[in-house]
């Protein structure tokens, strides 16, 4: 059974700094990419940033510059480094992985059950 779980949301001023963290769990064979995702009340779900497992990165341009992401493959998991938080930055952030299941062939797409993140002095 693999899952995601994921930490470090949180209430923070604007020009503030978060840490999120996910953690893949279960019978894993292998991970592809990973990424995080978020949704603000009232819109779609957007991608914010991802990571493939060479270590190649791709940004949002809303948030290109101010937040980083970083995986650590030999603990299966990925992380968003938050800088200079803005109250549009505000939305529940959702963890992405693309997992193969152990000595699987195929991967299938796994999600996090959301943080929520909160940018508001």
């Amino acid at each position: 059974q693999v899952q995601l779980v994921e930490s470090g949301g949180g209430l923070v001023q604007p020009g503030g700094s978060l840490r999120l963290s996910c953690a893949a769990s279960g019978s894993i064979f292998s991970i592809n990419v990973m990424g995080w995702y978020r949704q603000a009340p009232g819109k779609e779900r957007e991608v914010v940033a991802r990571i493939l497992s060479k270590g190649s990165t791709t940004y949002a341009d809303a948030v290109k510059g101010r937040f980083t992401i970083s995986r650590d493959n030999a603990k299966n998991m990925v992380y968003l480094q938050m800088n200079s938080l803005k109250p549009e930055d505000t939305a529940v952030y959702y963890c992405y992985a693309e997992i193969a299941p152990s000595h699987g062939n195929a991967y299938y797409i796994y999600w996090g059950q959301g943080t929520q993140v909160t940018v508001s002095s």
